[in-house]
């Protein structure tokens, strides 16, 4: 009961943890205005098309810590359960951050962390999988898509229980929503590209 209290007490940490702007504030050194540009998201794919690779790589690096160090701080209290949870709420918090009317990036990159954390062999396969679909297709959301839900079937091939799978498969469906939009523009065949001539971060 200690334990599950302790969890609910981390919870909202865990969601202003995952309120940190690191896509605004990478950006903002540059001089850009990240939800002004590009496709106005403020992740590390936008960032990436406007400012050049490494900073979009640097944005997606920082966001995953948010998911790492939420699974961290669960696990220590509670075990995988309280990850889980608190990964939960990190991911909410970049999506909906309250210090920015609830307009957030995508939960790729949060979602990314944490699943490293918790599953690493599987999670480097994802990386692998992202990796080829965006060198092969030059879409970032196609990439994205394709580890969501890659990434419940890692699971079960590693026999993980299924509260945990069920858990992947809820944010694999959260993160296909917010990808609705790239999804219409996929079909449509007008989805931006990751461009080859990025500026040098």
């Amino acid at each position: 009961m200690a334990m599950v209290l302790l969890t609910i007490l981390l919870l909202p940490a865990a969601y202003l943890l995952g309120t940190f702007p690191s896509a605004q504030l990478v950006a903002r050194r540059r001089g850009v205005d990240i939800t002004a540009i590009g496709s106005g998201n403020p992740g590390a794919s936008n960032v990436g098309r406007v400012l050049g690779r490494r900073s979009g790589v640097l944005v997606f690096v920082l966001d995953g810590l948010k998911g790492a160090v939420a699974v961290g701080a669960g696990y220590l209290v509670a075990g995988y359960a309280g990850a889980l949870a608190l990964a939960v709420a990190a991911v909410l918090g970049h999506v909906f951050p309250v210090t920015r009317g609830f307009k957030g990036g995508k939960g790729v990159a949060t979602i990314g962390g944490a699943m490293l954390a918790l599953y690493p062999l599987v999670s480097l396969v994802m990386l692998a999988i992202w990796l080829t679909v965006a060198k092969l297709s030059k879409k970032a959301s196609l990439a994205s898509i394709a580890i969501v839900v890659g990434h419940p079937i890692g699971l079960v091939i590693i026999g993980r229980p299924m509260g945990e799978l069920i858990t992947a498969l809820g944010l694999a469906a959260f993160v296909i929503w917010r990808h609705w939009p790239n999804l219409k523009r996929l079909a449509r065949g007008t989805e931006p590209s990751l461009r080859d001539d990025q500026r040098a971060a």
